[in-house]
């Protein structure tokens, strides 16, 4: 027995106009495709059911953006979708954002059951176990630890060193000699090297 198709043109928005709204679902469906979803039918389907929820909204506030709506609606529905998906509904909006589209992106989710996306009642078995394999897991949590500062050991020969180069300040007359004896004899073995 079919199922009747609800018509698709059922929904209007009774606050704000038809240019925000239609601005709204240009974004909305922008946003589906820079997440893969190429399916037009599964497009519509999400894009009705967001623009549903985000005039509810305005309906109470008229003073809102639908387009501000719209996008927190559809980033609200996916955080729920994703949590119900791998298992962690109390995971922060940042955590489950991330977690979520990369199991989407690692399990090629959107091509391989491109009706799956944001539907919360057909979603296959393997579909979501293919998005909790694919989960990333936080490593160990982080723990405070304290770091003593230790003197720097330079060993014998920057000991020498600095030593020698104390002396010389001492002595101009040495410091410009040995500067000059340098000089000569890197000039030497350039005149040397070149022959």
């Amino acid at each position: 027995m079919e199922q009747p198709l609800d018509p698709l043109n059922a929904f209007r928005p009774r606050t704000g106009t038809a240019d925000q709204w239609n601005a709204a679902f240009i974004r909305v469906e922008d946003y589906l495709r820079a997440h893969r979803v190429h399916n037009r039918l599964q497009q519509i389907t999400v894009l009705q059911k967001v623009i549903a929820r985000a005039a509810a909204r305005h309906e109470q506030n008229p003073s809102l953006d639908p387009t501000t709506l719209a996008a927190e609606e559809i980033d609200r529905m996916m955080d729920e979708w994703f949590g119900e998906l791998l298992g962690d509904k109390n995971l922060p909006h940042e955590r489950i954002a991330v977690e979520g589209r990369v199991a989407l992106l690692l399990s090629d989710g959107v091509e391989r059951w491109p009706y799956a996306f944001l539907d919360e009642q057909h979603v296959p078995p393997e579909f979501a176990s293919e998005m909790q394999r694919r989960s990333i897991q936080a490593g160990p949590d982080m723990t405070v630890t304290s770091m003593v500062p230790r003197e720097i050991e330079l060993g014998t020969l920057t000991e020498v060193a600095g030593q020698t180069f104390e002396q010389i300040e001492k002595w101009p007359i040495l410091r410009v000699s040995l500067l000059w004896a340098v000089f000569l004899s890197a000039l030497a073995l350039v005149f040397y090297a070149t022959r």
